[in-house]
């Protein structure tokens, strides 16, 4: 398939270095979009602005990187205690989307009993792991279908599939599928063990 070049500059950081006589280096993948020397970068949710002063990939210096590279890249005005693992990294024109709530759906792998409105386990998405609360399960759906079989069920157990309201319990970004399926897709984990794999269908913007 095409390189997503044509979407927005989407880069979840997985480390942020700090490199005598050179700086603050995060490192991540590129996902969506192209990043070029000299551009201006925002990381969400931290909210820092900084210049990419270099690129690297595999300690080679490259121009610009695209989606599938791995790189460091050397940002000039952000601290290294400024951003971390977790963070994204877009431009200021199409900033990463960071979430006060998200609708998302799921599908329930693992559970030893059954998982109902307030639980609140981790999700990773992309490289962030927060903690997040079910606030609401909206319907259950029909795994093959997609039909939805029950509005507003009281809880979900392994192999059930479901629409459901979560809100960060603290800011993240996550992107619609639509949009941006690369960052759409999570990992639900608790006790040990992955509960439930969803995306994100909707949301609700923080700022």
């Amino acid at each position: 398939p095409p390189k997503p070049i044509d979407k927005p500059l989407r880069i979840p950081i997985q480390d942020v270095y700090s490199i005598t006589g050179v700086g603050t280096v995060p490192v991540g993948r590129v996902e969506t979009g192209v990043l070029k020397t000299g551009d201006t970068v925002v990381f969400e949710p931290s909210g820092k602005t900084g210049e990419v002063k270099s690129i690297e990939m595999h300690h080679e210096p490259i121009p610009k990187a695209e989606p599938g590279d791995n790189i460091g890249f050397n940002v000039r005005g952000i601290a290294k205690n400024e951003i971390k693992r977790g963070d994204v990294a877009g431009l200021p024109n199409a900033p990463p989307t960071v979430v006060s709530e998200f609708t998302a759906r799921i599908a329930v792998l693992q559970h030893p009993t059954a998982i109902a409105a307030g639980y609140t386990p981790v999700f990773h998405v992309h490289t962030a792991q927060v903690a997040c609360q079910i606030t609401e399960i909206i319907n259950k759906l029909d795994p093959k279908t997609g039909a939805v079989l029950e509005d507003h069920p009281q809880f979900i157990k392994r192999g059930d599939m479901a629409t459901i309201k979560v809100r960060p319990t603290k800011p993240l970004v996550i992107e619609k599928v639509s949009d941006i399926p690369q960052l759409a897709r999570f990992a639900i984990r608790d006790m040990g063990m992955t509960i439930a794999a969803g995306v994100c269908i909707d949301v609700v913007k923080a700022k």
